[in-house]
């Protein structure tokens, strides 16, 4: 059977017939869920507003979309 690199802990585990794949067991499964849930996982994002600039493009698109 292949085995696989737990995410969790790095340890190798069957893939194949393992409920908590790609996972070694229900605890690093668990966690590594906690961790999504906490926001750990989150990519850096910059807050940003359209401009009336970016409002008048998309106006223009949508009007010239339609027309087609």
């Amino acid at each position: 059977m292949p085995l696989v690199k737990c995410p969790g802990c790095g340890k190798r585990t069957e893939y194949l017939d393992n409920e908590f794949r790609p996972f070694c067991s229900e605890r690093c499964k668990l966690l590594d869920f906690g961790d999504w849930a906490d926001g750990k996982f989150a990519l850096p994002a910059e807050p940003s507003s359209l401009t009336d600039e970016d409002i008048e493009a998309i106006e223009r698109a949508r009007s010239s979309g339609r027309a087609s």
